[in-house]
């Protein structure tokens, strides 16, 4: 069952990047707000269904504990459908993904998990793989970038702001997975940090309490785009974030119960993990985009240390 759960995070999640790029256009500059809602909704909704019908327990204690983690993930998230209004698909979602790497390295350097030689050659690998993607990306000529874009569907311009939203979910994305292994640890870590999270959640009321933060974080958000700005939503325009919420909901469910199979754990993971692989295949199929010789180097660079650290996941 964990390889059919992983292979459904899988898809989704490549789905979610898909569909969530779609709704984000350049010209609506709400549009990460609006994913914030679409997504707030979904996840609401599947955190009833958990509580009221999968009898998982949840009270404002846990989501209290766990707001920490919570509130770096929806921060992470926000900045990453921010990005998408300025970079490709294709680019911004294996620089998201490196993120895994520098949550390697912050276990190391604070919770003392030394890890083995083939991991640090998969931080390796993440970190150089990213390094060549910016390099390809801001060195590129302005004439070679225009001529790779002409099926494009959307037009852009080279600038640091592109990769800086990517950058900056990753680094944060990275503490919020940091910070999640200590919440959710089984035993002390023997560092500070059991004195800062000395509660100990378990995964089913630590999603739910996740969920819950993002419907009122979308609600919020729904104020402000609705209330405040006064913007109205179509159907038309909105339907591919709902669907990006959909996904991403669901191959967050499939990720936690793929995990949950302790003995395929790094197996699952890695499988998982590669799901950024998928979003490039879709871009270049749905979103018509299209990278250099470079670009798609880098990008493989990165793909293979993020598998290698899936497979030798502690």
């Amino acid at each position: 069952m964990w390889f059919v759960l992983s292979l459904i995070a899988l898809l989704c999640w490549s789905g979610s990047d898909m569909f969530s790029k779609i709704g984000s256009k350049p010209s609506d500059k709400l549009s990460h707000w609006k994913m914030v809602m679409a997504v707030g909704l979904i996840m609401g909704l599947h955190a009833c269904y958990e509580i009221f019908v999968g009898g998982v327990k949840i009270s404002l204690s846990v989501i209290i504990a766990y707001l920490p983690v919570s509130v770096l993930y929806i921060l992470s998230m926000v900045l990453g459908y921010v990005g998408l209004r300025y970079i490709e698909l294709s680019v911004s979602s294996p620089i998201c993904n490196s993120s895994g790497g520098i949550a390697a390295v912050l276990c190391f350097l604070f919770l003392q998990e030394m890890p083995n030689t083939i991991q640090w050659i998969g931080v390796a690998a993440v970190t150089i793989g990213v390094v060549l993607l910016g390099v390809a990306e801001l060195t590129e000529s302005d004439y070679a970038h225009q001529m790779r874009q002409q099926n494009s569907k959307v037009k852009y311009e080279k600038s640091f702001i592109a990769l800086l939203f990517p950058l900056l979910y990753c680094i944060i994305d990275a503490l919020g997975t940091f910070f999640d292994s200590v919440i959710l640890r089984e035993e002390a870590t023997g560092t500070f940090l059991d004195k800062v999270f000395p509660t100990v959640l378990e995964e089913g009321s630590a999603n739910v309490a996740y969920e819950l933060t993002f419907l009122l974080v979308g609600i919020v958000a729904a104020v402000y785009v609705l209330v405040i700005r006064k913007d109205r939503l179509t159907l038309k325009a909105e339907g591919p974030k709902l669907l990006g919420g959909v996904f991403e909901t669901a191959g967050q469910f499939a990720y936690i119960y793929a995990l949950g199979d302790t003995a395929h754990a790094g197996f699952a993971a890695a499988i998982i993990a590669s799901y950024c692989a998928l979003s490039v295949l879709w871009s270049r199929i749905f979103l018509k985009e299209k990278l250099s010789w470079k670009h798609y180097a880098a990008i493989a660079l990165t793909v293979a240390g993020i598998v290698t650290l899936g497979i030798f996941d502690a």
